[in-house]
């Protein structure tokens, strides 16, 4: 089998726009990206498939002219399954946009809590000299007062 190299730029590109387009912060961006993923990986099922032959019924063809149907039953199902993603992912985009009034994906604030604590602890762990640093260990925290309890109690505890 040769390889055709107008649609192994072809795939080059749908992957490269499709993965470029998923990045981006726009939901249309990403629902475009995914759709055109689909297209790629549908062509490259094709392109797999090898080149036309005779149809696969048993006694019409010789069996070195048949085409293998696997490929193009892997075909309709990933166009179905693209199809399905883009129904769901269009209306959780219609969604957002109903409820915030833009499509734009915004940043966790919850992320941007743990990777700043993250950053934290690496700097104190680059601030502690190495001879106090013990592998796998970390220095337990002090504990909490209890309720009832004034910080002179909990200090003695």
């Amino acid at each position: 089998m040769t390889i055709n190299i107008t649609m192994a730029v072809t795939l080059a590109g749908l992957y490269s726009i499709g993965f470029y387009l998923l990045m981006q912060r726009s939901l249309m961006r990403v629902i475009l990206g995914i759709v055109i993923l689909g297209h790629g990986a549908n062509l490259f099922l094709q392109v797999a498939g090898g080149p036309p032959g005779e149809p696969t019924f048993a006694g019409t063809a010789v069996l070195e002219a048949m085409v293998d149907p696997l490929p193009q039953a892997l075909a309709l199902t990933a166009i179905v399954i693209t199809f399905a993603l883009t129904t769901f992912l269009l209306a959780l985009a219609y969604r957002s946009w109903a409820l915030l009034g833009h499509d734009e994906v915004q940043d966790d604030v919850e992320d941007r809590r743990i990777a700043a604590a993250e950053r934290a602890a690496r700097e104190v762990e680059e601030e502690t000299p190495e001879s106090e640093r013990v592998a796998g260990f970390e220095a337990p925290e002090a504990p909490e007062s209890r309720p009832g309890e004034d910080d002179e109690e909990a200090r003695l505890r």
